[in-house]
Protein backbone atom coordinates (compact mmCIF):
# COMPACT_ATOMS: atom_id res chain seq x y z
CA UNK A 1 0.00 0.00 0.00
CA UNK A 2 1.39 3.05 -0.98
CA UNK A 3 2.12 5.81 1.51
CA UNK A 4 0.55 9.57 0.96
CA UNK A 5 2.13 11.35 2.98
CA UNK A 6 4.02 14.98 2.38
CA UNK A 7 7.49 14.59 1.53
CA UNK A 8 9.39 17.25 3.83
CA UNK A 9 7.75 15.14 7.01
CA UNK A 10 8.23 11.50 5.22
CA UNK A 11 11.82 11.36 6.39
CA UNK A 12 10.78 12.65 9.90
CA UNK A 13 7.67 10.05 10.42
CA UNK A 14 10.47 7.40 8.98
CA UNK A 15 12.61 7.96 11.59
CA UNK A 16 9.88 7.94 14.16
CA UNK A 17 9.03 4.83 12.81
CA UNK A 18 12.00 2.79 13.75
CA UNK A 19 11.29 3.90 17.25
CA UNK A 20 10.16 1.07 18.89
CA UNK A 21 6.42 1.82 21.15
CA UNK A 22 4.67 -0.37 23.26
CA UNK A 23 1.31 -2.25 22.74
CA UNK A 24 -0.55 -4.90 24.07
CA UNK A 25 -0.52 -7.98 21.51
CA UNK A 26 -1.57 -12.13 21.43
CA UNK A 27 -0.49 -14.81 19.07
CA UNK A 28 -3.68 -17.18 20.04
CA UNK A 29 -6.79 -17.16 21.07
CA UNK A 30 -7.55 -17.33 25.40
CA UNK A 31 -7.71 -16.06 28.53
CA UNK A 32 -6.26 -12.64 29.19
CA UNK A 33 -3.61 -14.54 29.92
CA UNK A 34 -2.27 -14.20 26.46
CA UNK A 35 -2.48 -10.76 26.41
CA UNK A 36 1.10 -8.93 26.83
CA UNK A 37 3.31 -6.04 26.36
CA UNK A 38 5.16 -5.92 23.18
CA UNK A 39 7.31 -3.67 21.65
CA UNK A 40 6.31 -3.02 18.08
CA UNK A 41 7.34 -0.53 15.00
CA UNK A 42 5.45 2.65 15.68
CA UNK A 43 2.77 3.23 13.10
CA UNK A 44 2.74 5.04 9.86
CA UNK A 45 -0.45 6.41 8.79
CA UNK A 46 -1.24 5.11 5.23
CA UNK A 47 -3.90 6.00 2.75
CA UNK A 48 -6.61 4.09 4.39
CA UNK A 49 -5.83 4.61 7.97
CA UNK A 50 -5.14 8.38 7.69
CA UNK A 51 -4.77 9.82 11.13
CA UNK A 52 -1.86 8.57 13.55
CA UNK A 53 -2.93 8.87 17.01
CA UNK A 54 -0.95 9.23 20.55
CA UNK A 55 -3.29 7.53 22.70
CA UNK A 56 -3.38 8.85 25.80
CA UNK A 57 -6.04 6.45 27.15
CA UNK A 58 -8.33 3.54 25.60
CA UNK A 59 -11.50 1.80 27.50
CA UNK A 60 -12.43 -1.94 26.94
CA UNK A 61 -15.64 -3.40 25.96
CA UNK A 62 -17.11 -6.65 26.02
CA UNK A 63 -16.36 -6.93 22.16
CA UNK A 64 -12.50 -6.79 23.55
CA UNK A 65 -12.55 -10.09 25.17
CA UNK A 66 -14.90 -11.93 23.00
CA UNK A 67 -12.22 -10.96 20.37
CA UNK A 68 -9.43 -11.89 22.58
CA UNK A 69 -11.32 -15.31 23.77
CA UNK A 70 -12.23 -16.19 19.62
CA UNK A 71 -15.81 -16.80 21.51
CA UNK A 72 -18.26 -17.48 20.50
CA UNK A 73 -16.64 -19.21 17.64
CA UNK A 74 -18.68 -17.47 14.98
CA UNK A 75 -16.82 -14.15 15.72
CA UNK A 76 -13.65 -15.89 14.34
CA UNK A 77 -14.72 -15.63 10.59
CA UNK A 78 -13.86 -12.17 10.32
CA UNK A 79 -10.81 -12.44 13.61
CA UNK A 80 -9.08 -15.91 12.21
CA UNK A 81 -10.30 -19.42 12.53
CA UNK A 82 -7.28 -20.73 14.37
CA UNK A 83 -5.38 -17.87 15.47
CA UNK A 84 -6.01 -14.34 15.19
CA UNK A 85 -5.19 -12.49 12.10
CA UNK A 86 -4.74 -8.77 14.31
CA UNK A 87 -2.07 -9.61 16.80
CA UNK A 88 -3.13 -6.15 18.50
CA UNK A 89 -6.58 -5.62 20.89
CA UNK A 90 -8.65 -2.80 21.66
CA UNK A 91 -10.57 -0.53 20.26
CA UNK A 92 -11.78 2.99 21.94
CA UNK A 93 -9.44 5.55 21.81
CA UNK A 94 -8.69 8.93 23.03
CA UNK A 95 -5.39 10.98 22.12
CA UNK A 96 -3.85 13.98 20.10
CA UNK A 97 -3.14 13.71 16.47
CA UNK A 98 0.39 13.17 15.66
CA UNK A 99 0.42 13.14 12.14
CA UNK A 100 -2.16 12.60 9.20
CA UNK A 101 -1.67 11.78 5.91
CA UNK A 102 -1.99 13.95 2.12
CA UNK A 103 -5.43 13.23 2.02
CA UNK A 104 -6.81 13.70 5.56
CA UNK A 105 -8.48 17.06 5.61
CA UNK A 106 -10.92 16.95 9.24
CA UNK A 107 -7.54 16.76 11.31
CA UNK A 108 -3.96 18.19 12.11
CA UNK A 109 -1.24 17.49 14.17
CA UNK A 110 -2.02 17.99 17.65
CA UNK A 111 -5.95 18.18 17.65
CA UNK A 112 -7.23 16.01 20.36
CA UNK A 113 -9.63 13.19 19.22
CA UNK A 114 -11.52 10.28 20.40
CA UNK A 115 -12.86 7.31 18.22
CA UNK A 116 -11.97 3.94 17.37
CA UNK A 117 -8.95 1.81 15.97
CA UNK A 118 -7.81 -1.66 15.82
CA UNK A 119 -5.09 -2.12 18.13
CA UNK A 120 -6.28 0.48 20.66
CA UNK A 121 -4.47 -1.09 23.01
CA UNK A 122 -0.84 0.72 22.81
CA UNK A 123 1.07 3.86 22.71
CA UNK A 124 0.26 4.85 18.85
CA UNK A 125 -2.22 3.47 16.94
CA UNK A 126 -3.42 4.73 12.99
CA UNK A 127 -7.26 5.20 12.63
CA UNK A 128 -9.78 6.20 9.81
CA UNK A 129 -10.16 9.67 9.18
CA UNK A 130 -14.53 8.59 9.85
CA UNK A 131 -14.34 7.16 12.75
CA UNK A 132 -12.43 10.16 14.67
CA UNK A 133 -14.20 13.24 15.69
CA UNK A 134 -12.47 15.88 18.33
CA UNK A 135 -13.03 15.25 21.80
CA UNK A 136 -15.54 16.97 24.20
CA UNK A 137 -14.20 20.41 25.21
CA UNK A 138 -15.36 19.06 28.71
CA UNK A 139 -14.04 15.68 28.62
CA UNK A 140 -10.77 14.25 30.11
CA UNK A 141 -8.79 11.57 27.89
CA UNK A 142 -10.37 8.78 29.89
CA UNK A 143 -14.20 10.43 29.60
CA UNK A 144 -13.38 10.58 26.33
CA UNK A 145 -12.44 7.43 25.75
CA UNK A 146 -15.55 5.87 27.20
CA UNK A 147 -17.65 7.36 24.88
CA UNK A 148 -17.58 5.30 21.56
CA UNK A 149 -18.14 1.74 21.55
CA UNK A 150 -20.80 1.49 24.43
CA UNK A 151 -22.08 5.49 23.70
CA UNK A 152 -22.61 4.44 20.03
CA UNK A 153 -24.26 1.32 20.92
CA UNK A 154 -26.78 3.15 23.42
CA UNK A 155 -27.61 5.56 20.93
CA UNK A 156 -27.92 3.27 17.95
CA UNK A 157 -30.16 0.92 20.10
CA UNK A 158 -32.53 3.58 21.45
CA UNK A 159 -32.74 5.94 18.11
CA UNK A 160 -32.32 3.64 15.06
CA UNK A 161 -33.96 0.31 16.53
CA UNK A 162 -36.02 1.31 19.41
CA UNK A 163 -37.50 4.87 17.47
CA UNK A 164 -37.45 6.77 20.66
CA UNK A 165 -39.62 9.60 21.13
CA UNK A 166 -40.61 12.61 24.03
CA UNK A 167 -43.07 10.98 26.57
CA UNK A 168 -42.22 7.66 26.22
CA UNK A 169 -41.78 5.00 29.10
CA UNK A 170 -38.12 3.46 29.01
CA UNK A 171 -36.59 0.41 30.57
CA UNK A 172 -32.96 0.09 30.54
CA UNK A 173 -32.14 -3.87 31.49
CA UNK A 174 -28.33 -3.40 32.95
CA UNK A 175 -28.40 0.34 33.29
CA UNK A 176 -25.07 0.12 35.56
CA UNK A 177 -22.87 -1.58 33.09
CA UNK A 178 -20.50 0.24 30.15
CA UNK A 179 -23.35 0.64 27.72
CA UNK A 180 -26.86 0.97 30.30
CA UNK A 181 -24.90 3.93 31.79
CA UNK A 182 -25.16 5.68 28.03
CA UNK A 183 -28.57 4.13 27.33
CA UNK A 184 -30.07 5.81 30.79
CA UNK A 185 -29.06 9.31 29.96
CA UNK A 186 -28.95 9.40 26.37
CA UNK A 187 -33.17 8.02 26.81
CA UNK A 188 -33.37 11.32 29.25
CA UNK A 189 -31.88 13.52 26.84
CA UNK A 190 -35.10 13.08 24.67
CA UNK A 191 -37.29 13.70 27.64
CA UNK A 192 -38.43 10.32 28.62
CA UNK A 193 -39.46 8.30 31.46
CA UNK A 194 -36.48 6.03 32.33
CA UNK A 195 -36.53 3.21 34.74
CA UNK A 196 -33.22 1.43 35.18
CA UNK A 197 -32.38 -2.16 36.36
CA UNK A 198 -29.59 -2.99 38.22
CA UNK A 199 -28.27 -4.69 41.37
CA UNK A 200 -28.55 -3.43 44.93
CA UNK A 201 -25.09 -1.94 45.20
CA UNK A 202 -25.92 0.19 41.98
CA UNK A 203 -29.26 1.77 42.76
CA UNK A 204 -28.00 5.24 43.75
CA UNK A 205 -25.71 5.40 41.11
CA UNK A 206 -28.78 4.86 38.79
CA UNK A 207 -30.39 7.48 40.50
CA UNK A 208 -27.45 10.07 40.01
CA UNK A 209 -27.22 9.68 36.36
CA UNK A 210 -30.73 10.08 36.16
CA UNK A 211 -33.19 7.67 35.75
CA UNK A 212 -36.69 8.04 37.00
CA UNK A 213 -37.22 4.58 38.66
CA UNK A 214 -34.82 2.29 39.94
CA UNK A 215 -35.93 -1.69 40.00
CA UNK A 216 -33.18 -3.79 42.22
CA UNK A 217 -33.33 -7.29 40.26
CA UNK A 218 -32.33 -9.54 43.07
CA UNK A 219 -36.12 -8.13 45.05
CA UNK A 220 -38.19 -7.55 41.70
CA UNK A 221 -38.81 -9.07 38.56
CA UNK A 222 -39.08 -6.02 35.93
CA UNK A 223 -41.53 -8.80 33.59
CA UNK A 224 -43.48 -9.81 36.26
CA UNK A 225 -44.17 -7.01 38.27
CA UNK A 226 -47.78 -5.60 36.04
CA UNK A 227 -45.26 -2.26 34.83
CA UNK A 228 -45.47 -1.83 30.73
CA UNK A 229 -42.85 -0.47 28.93
CA UNK A 230 -42.54 1.66 25.20
CA UNK A 231 -39.17 0.42 24.65
CA UNK A 232 -37.28 -1.77 26.51
CA UNK A 233 -33.29 -1.93 26.06
CA UNK A 234 -32.13 -4.74 27.12
CA UNK A 235 -28.07 -4.74 27.88
CA UNK A 236 -27.74 -7.90 29.24
CA UNK A 237 -29.77 -10.08 27.09
CA UNK A 238 -30.56 -13.15 30.26
CA UNK A 239 -34.99 -12.65 29.51
CA UNK A 240 -36.95 -14.96 27.23
CA UNK A 241 -38.91 -13.53 24.34
CA UNK A 242 -42.16 -14.03 26.36
CA UNK A 243 -40.93 -12.25 28.88
CA UNK A 244 -39.94 -9.33 26.80
CA UNK A 245 -43.51 -9.51 25.28
CA UNK A 246 -45.07 -9.56 28.91
CA UNK A 247 -43.42 -6.12 30.10
CA UNK A 248 -43.69 -4.31 26.89
CA UNK A 249 -47.11 -2.13 25.67
CA UNK A 250 -48.74 -2.80 22.68
CA UNK A 251 -46.75 -1.28 19.65
CA UNK A 252 -43.60 -1.68 22.25
CA UNK A 253 -40.03 -2.16 21.16
CA UNK A 254 -37.61 -4.57 22.74
CA UNK A 255 -33.98 -4.14 21.80
CA UNK A 256 -31.17 -6.41 23.30
CA UNK A 257 -27.44 -5.34 22.74
CA UNK A 258 -25.77 -7.98 24.61
CA UNK A 259 -26.12 -11.63 25.75
CA UNK A 260 -25.11 -14.42 28.40
CA UNK A 261 -25.44 -17.63 26.83
CA UNK A 262 -25.59 -18.66 22.85
CA UNK A 263 -28.90 -20.08 23.39
CA UNK A 264 -30.39 -16.60 24.38
CA UNK A 265 -28.90 -15.12 22.15
CA UNK A 266 -30.14 -17.91 19.23
CA UNK A 267 -33.59 -17.54 20.88
CA UNK A 268 -33.54 -13.73 20.61
CA UNK A 269 -32.45 -13.69 16.98
CA UNK A 270 -35.28 -16.69 15.74
CA UNK A 271 -37.73 -16.50 18.11
CA UNK A 272 -37.47 -12.62 18.32
CA UNK A 273 -38.14 -12.32 14.56
CA UNK A 274 -40.94 -14.73 14.38
CA UNK A 275 -42.60 -12.74 17.25
CA UNK A 276 -42.20 -9.38 15.94
CA UNK A 277 -43.93 -10.50 12.36
CA UNK A 278 -46.61 -12.13 14.22
CA UNK A 279 -47.72 -9.06 16.50
CA UNK A 280 -47.81 -5.69 17.36
CA UNK A 281 -44.59 -6.26 19.81
CA UNK A 282 -41.11 -6.20 18.63
CA UNK A 283 -37.99 -8.06 19.62
CA UNK A 284 -34.88 -6.79 18.01
CA UNK A 285 -31.45 -7.81 18.33
CA UNK A 286 -28.91 -5.95 17.53
CA UNK A 287 -24.88 -6.41 16.58
CA UNK A 288 -21.89 -4.74 16.60
CA UNK A 289 -22.55 -0.60 15.95
CA UNK A 290 -21.39 0.72 13.12
CA UNK A 291 -18.75 3.47 13.74
CA UNK A 292 -20.23 6.94 11.95
CA UNK A 293 -18.81 10.38 12.59
CA UNK A 294 -21.75 12.32 12.95
CA UNK A 295 -23.20 10.22 15.60
CA UNK A 296 -19.28 10.62 17.48
CA UNK A 297 -20.36 14.09 16.91
CA UNK A 298 -24.00 13.47 18.49
CA UNK A 299 -22.32 11.92 21.37
CA UNK A 300 -19.74 14.50 21.84
CA UNK A 301 -22.61 17.54 21.86
CA UNK A 302 -23.96 15.49 24.43
CA UNK A 303 -21.14 15.81 26.69
CA UNK A 304 -20.19 19.21 26.20
CA UNK A 305 -24.42 20.52 27.32
CA UNK A 306 -23.71 17.57 30.21
CA UNK A 307 -26.32 15.97 29.30
CA UNK A 308 -24.50 13.13 29.38
CA UNK A 309 -21.29 12.02 31.84
CA UNK A 310 -19.49 9.12 31.01
CA UNK A 311 -19.38 6.82 34.10
CA UNK A 312 -15.88 5.03 34.54
CA UNK A 313 -15.41 2.40 37.30
CA UNK A 314 -11.39 2.21 37.62
CA UNK A 315 -8.57 2.58 35.23
CA UNK A 316 -5.85 0.19 34.53
CA UNK A 317 -2.07 0.82 33.30
CA UNK A 318 -1.10 -0.42 29.55
CA UNK A 319 1.07 -2.74 31.59
CA UNK A 320 -1.78 -4.04 33.48
CA UNK A 321 -4.80 -4.62 30.72
CA UNK A 322 -4.66 -8.27 31.15
CA UNK A 323 -6.46 -7.54 34.70
CA UNK A 324 -8.38 -4.82 33.29
CA UNK A 325 -10.45 -7.52 30.92
CA UNK A 326 -10.28 -10.34 33.78
CA UNK A 327 -12.46 -7.71 35.95
CA UNK A 328 -14.79 -6.72 32.81
CA UNK A 329 -15.69 -10.36 31.93
CA UNK A 330 -16.43 -10.58 35.91
CA UNK A 331 -19.42 -8.70 35.06
CA UNK A 332 -19.44 -6.28 37.63
CA UNK A 333 -18.06 -3.25 36.14
CA UNK A 334 -19.85 -0.14 36.81
CA UNK A 335 -19.90 1.83 33.78
CA UNK A 336 -16.84 1.96 31.98
CA UNK A 337 -13.37 0.26 32.78
CA UNK A 338 -10.38 2.27 31.19
CA UNK A 339 -6.48 2.05 30.23
CA UNK A 340 -4.71 4.68 30.82
CA UNK A 341 -1.49 5.05 28.30
CA UNK A 342 -0.02 8.15 28.30
CA UNK A 343 -0.63 10.80 31.52
CA UNK A 344 -0.51 14.73 31.31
Amino acid sequence: MSQIIEKPFLDDIRQEHLKHVKAIVRTKYGSPDVLHVKEVEKPIPNEVRGVLVKIYAASANPLDWHSMRGAPFLARTSEGLRRPKNPGLGTDIAGRVEAVANNVTQFKPGDEVFGRSTGGFAEYAIARENRLALKPANSSFEEAAAVPVAGLTALLALRDYGHIQPGRRVLVNGASGGVGTFAVQIAKSYGTEVTGVTSTRNLDMVRKIGADHVIDYTNEDFTKNGEHYDLVCDCVGNRSVSDYKRALNPQGICVIVGFTKLSRLFEHMIMGSLASKTGSKKIRFMGNPKIVQKDLVFLKDLVEVGKVVPVIDRGYSLSETAAAIRYLEEGHARGKVIINVFQE
